[in-house]
């Protein structure tokens, strides 16, 4: 580990500007004069300036949210005449559902309704829904769906904006990454699409707590945010294989523990009244078909290209086989989660938390036969953390971009005519899952060649989201890497400041 005199801790220096340390926004800065100049005073680092970075990426947060909430306005009356909810990419879960899981006709989730979400997704709906219904039989004269897709947005955008000040108190030394996270225009599209902000904001406390050292009390938002949608369990996963390289398995195990704990918590009471209900989420998924633009999807297309008559191609047969498909896709994933662990054993440098977590992630949704539009939102923060570079995140985005309008597409002509040729929501599908898995070969490039990482670049060997990751390697690590890996490259020492874990001034 590298090592600094105290005094270069404590001595305040300025944050990175993009300009400077990304070579994408460097190219595009040139437009505007290129980067400021080694003698320039940066606006936010004047003493006594309200507008510090922080403030700013925080401002632009709430802005994107804000035109987002106006993106989806078209739809939020309920009135979805003439599709209107695709041809304006409205469309929303949390409206529909409303009406969908009956709150609109005050049931309860799971005692009287068996709701397809976890039971954190599920007390949030009926938190919000239960008592806006009550109040729109007192005033029948309110669109009772668009006061629960409004009190959602304001609760979602919250969260939203608490990831990002997540992202800046772990960015300290450079603020600016989080901009990726605020302008993005996935947030803005998909932010309100379904609840998966109350499952992002709950790990990304999680991480932060982690970081500060806090395992227990990350354990208890890691477990909160699983019980919201399942993904916020698999960070348990790279801590684990982090926790044993770095002898920190004590840290791990508290944090495991108490993530159980508060699942099984929060989970216990509709398992134990309302069983059947409870079970619901995980039949549907256990049943659920090949979904829209999944590798699956994509394969099975291919396979009416290939295959025609009775000769019926492996994609589709698998279509027809669905447990066997389950299987299948829990294999490549326990695969895809092996070669991570080694991977991160035989690292010349211990990776990074962020990169993977993201890498994990990411595989789920690679091999899963199931990926909803909003699950980019999953990937978002964690790419922001993993790998902030503008270029490919923005190459990525416009992918994912090109996706939502031939998904969109493909639902207006479900009913009825095409809109679009089926190849051309295939080639959509495949840019999308082509660019996700790109961006995990430039994570594990940075972790081979951990030089490459502009992160480090900046925290020297340092994970500013490790917290009690952040000691020696095991003695076995040394043994276990000879031959199988890179020689290590010079330790590069952490920039004056980079270490602080404080959150960020806002």
């Amino acid at each position: 580990m590298s090592t600094q005199p105290s005094e270069d801790i404590d001595r305040p220096e300025p944050p990175r500007a993009p300009a400077t340390a990304d070579g994408f926004v460097r190219g595009l800065s040139e437009a505007i004069g290129g980067p400021l100049g080694s003698h320039a005073v940066r606006p936010d680092a004047k003493p006594g300036k309200f507008w510090t970075a922080a403030r700013i990426i925080l401002a632009l947060t709430c802005l994107t949210l804000a035109l987002s909430w106006v993106q989806k306005s078209p739809c939020q009356s309920g009135d979805w005449q003439k599709n209107i909810q695709y041809t304006r990419f409205c469309y929303t879960d949390v409206l529909a559902l409303y009406y969908a899981e009956g709150l609109s006709d005050g049931k309860v989730p799971y005692a009287d309704h068996a709701v397809e979400y976890p039971v954190v997704t599920g007390y949030f709906m009926g938190a919000l829904g239960l008592p806006i219904h009550a109040y729109g039989v007192k005033h029948p004269g309110i669109n009772q769906g668009t006061w629960f897709y409004d009190a959602n947005a304001i609760v979602l955008s919250a969260l939203a904006v608490a990831t990002a000040a997540v992202i800046l108190a772990l960015r300290r030394r450079r603020p600016w990454d989080a901009a990726i996270f605020a302008l993005s225009p996935i947030l803005f599209i998909t932010a309100t699409v379904n609840w998966d902000f109350l499952a992002i904001g709950l790990a990304a406390i999680g991480l932060y707590l982690w970081a500060k050292r806090r395992p227990a009390w990350a354990g208890l938002f890691l477990g909160l945010g699983a019980a919201a949608k399942l993904w916020p369990l698999f960070i348990l996963g790279p801590l684990l294989v982090l926790a044993l390289r770095s002898r920190t398995v004590r840290s791990w195990t508290a944090a495991a523990v108490t993530t159980v704990l508060s699942w099984a918590v929060v989970n216990f009471p509709v398992w134990y009244w309302y069983h059947d209900s409870w079970l619901q989420f995980f039949r549907l998924n256990h049943d659920r078909p090949i979904d829209w633009g999944t590798l699956w999807y994509i394969g099975r297309y291919l396979d009416g290209k290939w295959h025609t008559g009775a000769n019926q191609g492996p994609f589709q047969w698998l279509s027809n086989h669905i447990p066997t498909l389950n299987w299948l896709t829990y294999g490549l994933f326990g695969v895809a989660c092996v070669g991570i662990l080694v991977l991160a054993l035989i690292a010349p440098r211990r990776p990074r938390l962020a990169q993977l977590s993201f890498l994990v992630v990411a595989a789920f949704l690679i091999f899963s036969k199931v990926w909803s539009q909003q699950y980019v939102l999953w990937l978002l923060p964690l790419i922001v953390m993993a790998r902030p570079r503008w270029g490919s995140i923005i190459a990525w985005t416009v992918a994912e971009f090109g996706y939502f309008t031939a998904f969109y597409a493909e639902l207006l002509g479900a009913g009825g005519k095409p809109v679009i040729p089926e190849g051309t929501f295939v080639l959509a599908s495949t840019c999308r899952l082509v660019t996700v898995a790109i961006l995990c070969g430039l994570v594990i490039r940075d972790i081979w060649r951990p030089e490459l990482d502009v992160v480090r670049q900046t925290y020297g060997d340092e994970d500013p989201d490790g917290g009690p990751l952040n000691a020696e390697d095991a003695p076995w690590i040394e043994r276990f890497r000879r031959g199988r890996g890179p020689a290590p490259a010079e330790s590069k020492p952490a920039e004056p400041g980079g270490g602080d874990l404080e959150p960020a001034v806002v």
